[in-house]
């Protein structure tokens, strides 16, 4: 995930930022959204390989994944389609099978319900360069979002994923199945924390996953992530382990390349792939946000109209328009 508001100009936009922000090419959603009237594509490309250490069965294949998001109504508010095809061959003792097709359809909106960063200005201390480079504990207030989804299984094939621990097929997805997420984000200088805690084909399978992400960014066009998601669900449960990097080859496109792990053998899991986002913003419309003005004590009110009276006193004195004075 590019952290493009990292390198976005110094003036404050909503949702909005001055280069394309992807999800990719992690797992995790982040909080913000594209911004009002923005379109924005995500397409990946993998290869995959599955080994089961106690089932002895094999697995291999490629498959390709897109995210098309939109954001309407308010800034806060995206809605995201994701799509994601695959082609895989299965083996194991007097088996050899091929399974290909949509293997996820989901559609599903995302929220930003708190900005930490919106209406608030640091004021500086004019005295103390310490003072305003000093740790500060607002840092670990996160942005944060929902995301609230369908899955829709389009589907005729079963895929080998998930299998129980004796290696067999659990019954098919059902047609339909929610989704729903909870998003964090933080920004700690040149990094960026998003986490996702997620409840996934409910009611049916029950799942629960969470994904952390740590994006670093190097230069105006590089950045680079690590990632962890794990996986806890009726029939199957694990530790995938991702890594990656982001290029920015102009302001509304970007590539990357990732490849991700697992913890255990059953399967033991390696997966690798590459993607590109692009952004569409013609049509979006710059909204600033602004910070409201404090309202002023009334000792600060006394002061300014001692001061305006002073200043006036001194006009007419240089104006000779004051004849004690004179």
């Amino acid at each position: 995930m590019l952290p493009a508001f990292l390198l976005a100009s110094a003036v404050n936009y909503a949702q909005f930022t001055d280069v394309i922000n992807s999800n990719r090419p992690g797992e995790s959603m982040a909080a913000f959204s594209v911004g009002k009237t923005v379109i924005q594509a995500e397409l990946g490309f993998y290869g995959f390989n599955e080994e089961h250490n106690l089932t002895d069965y094999q697995a291999s294949g490629f498959g390709s994944d897109l995210t098309v998001r939109y954001g309407a109504f308010f800034e806060q508010l995206e809605f995201i389609a994701e799509l994601q095809y695959q082609n895989e061959n299965y083996t194991r003792a007097l088996i050899d099978e091929k399974h290909s097709g949509l293997k996820q359809t989901t559609i599903g909106a995302k929220f930003l319900l708190y900005d930490p960063e919106k209406n608030y200005q640091a004021k500086p201390n004019l005295y103390s360069w310490k003072a305003n480079h000093k740790f500060s504990w607002r840092q670990f207030i996160p942005a944060v979002g929902v995301y609230a989804g369908v899955n829709i299984n389009l589907s005729n094939d079963v895929f080998i994923r998930p299998r129980d621990a004796s290696g067999n097929n659990v019954p098919p997805d059902k047609k339909t199945s929610l989704k729903g997420m909870l998003l964090t984000q933080h920004q700690f200088g040149k990094f960026v924390f998003v986490t996702n805690t997620i409840i996934d084909k409910f009611p049916t399978s029950k799942n629960i996953d969470f994904i952390a992400t740590l994006t670093r960014g190097f230069s105006p066009r590089w950045s680079g992530f690590i990632e962890g998601q794990v996986y806890s669900g009726d029939y199957y449960s694990d530790l995938v382990f991702r890594g990656g990097a982001a290029f920015l080859v102009k302001q509304n496109v970007q590539v990357d390349a990732s490849i991700g792990t697992n913890l255990k053998d059953t399967p033991s899991i390696l997966i690798g792939g590459v993607g590109l986002s692009w952004r569409f913003d013609a049509n979006y419309n710059e909204v600033y946000l602004r910070i409201p003005k404090e309202e002023k004590s009334k000792e600060d009110k006394k002061k300014d109209k001692k001061k305006e009276k002073a200043k006036k006193r001194l006009d007419e004195i240089e104006n000779g328009g004051d004849d004690k004075a004179k």
